[in-house]
């Protein structure tokens, strides 16, 4: 099985980068920005700027620089090199020890499973810090989550999403009210539900199966990951959520400014899931010309003959 590690960095080489590199059953490919220092790797590859637009110039104008939605260059570079399951990661999410030893993409694996009347599934309200919820996760429905329904069922994995301890994945509103430093209860986990819900592309275990539909949408803010998690579950993808598998020692960030990168989920989150769960290509309607645009030159990779 090809398992490939792929992130973005504006940093040079960091803790979390150092242990992923360490991986021996796994290629790191790294990818650059224009901030991005001089950058050496004793294991993996690292992708320039200069490599990126030599490789699709016309997508990477589409992205743009100095964005995270660059990682969607290195999900390219997952494909050509044959990968079977791809590892999303951010550089300061630190691998704690057995990190990708329980992989479970491809498997049938029985989880806790979640059912609700909801259009969408919350996985951190059903840990053992229920006051938090998921970025992403539609602010309306928040005082309506339940998870009284729940079953054990088995389910073939096509994205694990791990849990992350330390400084958790939330939304801008909950850290500012909470400051979590969490440690996520393992024997709640693995979970799945019935119902679409957010994961995000940084400690996240993809299907290579699953690369021609995720794609990291970009100008859409810190939306990017999220729909594109709503995306691949309109189009079948089944997602669940493993124990945390590394620490978050967060990078800096203003909060006021996630907030607002975070604004257009807030308003349209809700929408979202209700529409492509009637149908997938309902996310262009939701998209900015430019991000469609980058979309389409990103899945021209994928097509054959």
């Amino acid at each position: 099985m090809k398992k490939v590690i792929v992130t973005t960095t504006i940093n040079p080489p960091t803790k979390a980068i150092e242990g992923f590199q360490a991986m021996r059953d796994w290629d790191l490919v790294v990818i650059g920005d224009k901030k991005t220092p001089k950058y050496h790797l004793d294991r993996g590859i690292y992708v320039s700027p200069e490599d990126q637009e030599k490789y699709d110039r016309a997508l990477s104008d589409a992205i743009g620089w100095n964005c995270i939605q660059r990682r969607s260059f290195g999900l390219l570079w997952a494909k050509d090199l044959g990968a079977d399951v791809v590892a999303l990661v951010d550089d300061d999410n630190i691998p704690l020890p057995g990190w990708g030893d329980d992989l479970m993409v491809g498997k049938e694996v029985e989880v806790d499973y979640y059912e609700t009347d909801l259009p969408a599934f919350d996985p951190l309200g059903a840990t053992n810090h229920g006051q938090l919820w998921h970025r992403g996760y539609p602010l309306p429905l928040l005082s309506k989550r339940n998870y009284n329904q729940k079953s054990r069922r088995k389910v073939i994995v096509d994205v694990q999403a791990d849990l992350w301890n330390g400084d958790p994945d939330i939304d801008a509103i909950c850290r500012m009210e909470h400051a979590p430093e969490c440690t996520f209860d393992p024997e709640r986990l693995p979970m799945a539900a019935n119902k679409m819900s957010p994961f995000n592309s940084q400690n996240t275990f993809l299907s290579g199966a699953y690369l021609k539909d995720y794609f990291l949408f970009p100008h859409v803010g810190r939306m990017d990951d999220i729909w594109a998690s709503f995306y691949v579950q309109a189009k079948g993808c089944r997602v669940i959520y493993g124990k945390a598998s590394v620490y978050q020692q967060r990078n800096e960030h203003d909060l006021l400014s996630d907030m607002r990168q975070e604004y257009l989920g807030y308003e349209n989150n809700l929408k979202i899931v209700n529409d492509l769960a009637r149908d997938p290509a309902s996310i262009l309607a939701h998209l900015p010309g430019r991000s469609a645009w980058a979309f389409q030159l990103y899945r021209r990779h994928f097509n054959h003959g």
